[in-house]
């Protein structure tokens, strides 16, 4: 698990509340990450005693019930679950959620957001970079959202460009792990990680549904030809006093 070679994870497909990274099965000492799916017509209680949780529509559309609140989430909206906190998931079609999480510190109030890149805000919609590797940014949860540890968001890529560059790293302050959708297979789009500047240590070919976990290092993505990289990524920082998103460091040969 120390060598980037074993940073790639495949998350099941079958029905049910998957774990597909922890501490237990992976280098990250403070990232989650799990994947919940539904079938048809039926429901998921989501609670946790010690995670907040922020969960993103994957695939279909699900109602949830906080309370005596209900809210319909679609495909890349998103829900932010403090620990302790209960959270009824129905469905009346096929759904996969993928749900990032981290040590609840007492900070964080439950919320939904609805994905929507028209939205001018600018702690919550961004665009980095510029061509060949621009890509759009969704705060799913952000640096100035209520959170504990997480920040989390959504990035998309123009079609067969990069993302994430120039390579950077927060290794000190923040792990991090990308999960990758609409991509589905045979289409691919690679992943690539370094703990060394100006290096490249392993390529990880990546489609619907693969994880790649970030303890440190660099990890810049592109897509093949007609596709774009596009994938949710689980930010968790080591010290909650340093939930940062403008932590990161440029590698100094690319930058």
């Amino acid at each position: 698990m120390k060598e980037p070679k074993d940073w790639k994870y495949k998350s099941l497909n079958t029905n049910g509340f998957h774990t597909v990274i922890g501490p237990e099965n992976s280098i990250c000492k403070q990232t989650y990450v799990f994947r919940l799916n539904i079938d048809n017509n039926q429901s998921y209680v989501l609670d946790n005693p010690s995670l907040e949780l922020n969960g993103v529509v994957i695939e279909g559309e699900i109602e949830v019930n906080s309370g005596n609140e209900k809210y319909i989430l679609k495909k890349r909206d998103s829900f932010y679950l403090p620990a302790g906190e209960k959270l009824l998931i129905s469905t009346k079609s096929k759904v996969v959620v993928f749900i990032g999480g981290a040590k609840y510190e007492g900070n964080g109030d439950f919320f939904t957001r609805k994905f929507d890149l028209n939205i001018s805000d600018i702690n919550t919609v961004q665009i980095h970079g510029e061509k060949p590797y621009r890509r759009d940014v969704f705060m799913t949860v952000g640096q100035y959202d209520k959170a504990s540890r997480l920040i989390c968001g959504i990035t998309s890529g123009d079609e067969g460009m990069w993302t994430s560059w120039p390579p950077h790293q927060h290794t000190k302050d923040m792990e991090e792990v990308y999960c990758y959708f609409d991509i589905p297979e045979p289409k691919f789009a690679l992943h690539l990680s370094s703990r060394i500047n100006g290096k490249v240590e392993f390529v990880h070919p990546v489609s619907s549904g693969d994880f790649v976990v970030v303890p440190e290092g660099y990890h810049p993505t592109v897509a093949m030809p007609g596709v774009k990289s596009c994938y949710f990524w689980v930010m968790a920082a080591h010290n909650c006093q340093n939930r940062r998103y403008d932590l990161s460091i440029n590698d100094p040969i690319f930058d």
